[in-house]
């Protein structure tokens, strides 16, 4: 490799791991083209995953203030500069390597750590971000939902305590009160004619013998 194709390369590489979120080391040996072309595929659009020589990585990771360690740089290595979501990374790269063996995964670095393959295997078998975010949303509204519930039946209970019906209750007195009334006025209604009319009769049959009764002649005719 020429000298200025080998700083390219370095500088392409001090840049990688300066974005990189995490990083992720392997060891590709026994991969075809295919395979790789596969694994790049499943790590998506977030993550470039770049065979290097084992030199130019050590010098690029001295150059971008990571400490990268010499038993990760041997064999044919290739790096995993993963841009966002880490855990979905560690997820591809172990599923990748459940049917692809010869892909060996040695360390790497996590949020500024160093971590073993141990590690990045833990952190694939964690939720992702997605999940995660959908379970604080799924939390968040649960939270809401009771705290309206509790408003709700301080509410009541206020009412309650100060003897203030509901609107509904209110609407019940007016309308049991109609029938009574319609029935009071029926009864004095039903009562009072016949006290009228017998009355009107008995004055009639006491004032028609005293008008038509005949005059009694006096001693002094």
């Amino acid at each position: 490799m020429a000298r200025s194709d080998k700083a390219a390369s370095v500088a392409e590489l001090v840049e990688d791991f300066k974005s990189a979120d995490a990083t992720v080391v392997t060891e590709y040996r026994g991969l075809t083209v295919t395979a790789i072309k596969e694994l790049r595929r499943s790590l998506g659009v977030g993550t470039k995953y770049k065979v290097a020589k084992n030199t130019l990585v050590k010098i690029a990771a001295k150059e971008a203030g990571v400490e990268v360690a010499d038993s990760l740089l041997t064999g044919p290595t290739a790096v995993a500069f993963v841009q966002g979501d880490s855990i979905a990374a560690a997820k591809s790269l172990k599923n990748f390597q459940k049917e692809n063996p010869f892909l060996i995964i040695k360390g790497g670095i996590f949020e500024g750590k160093a971590v073993t393959t141990a590690e990045i295997m833990k952190l694939a078998d964690l939720e992702s971000r997605e999940v995660l975010l959908a379970k604080l949303a799924g939390a968040m509204k649960a939270s809401m939902a009771k705290a309206a519930r509790a408003f709700d039946a301080l509410r009541i209970k206020r009412e309650a305590e100060s003897g203030a019906p509901a609107a509904p209750e209110q609407a019940a007195p007016a309308a049991e009160a109609a029938p009574v009334v319609e029935a009071s006025t029926q009864e004095v209604v039903a009562e009072a004619a016949p006290v009228v009319e017998a009355t009107n009769e008995e004055v009639v049959a006491q004032a028609a013998p005293e008008t038509s009764a005949p005059v009694e002649p006096t001693e002094n005719a």
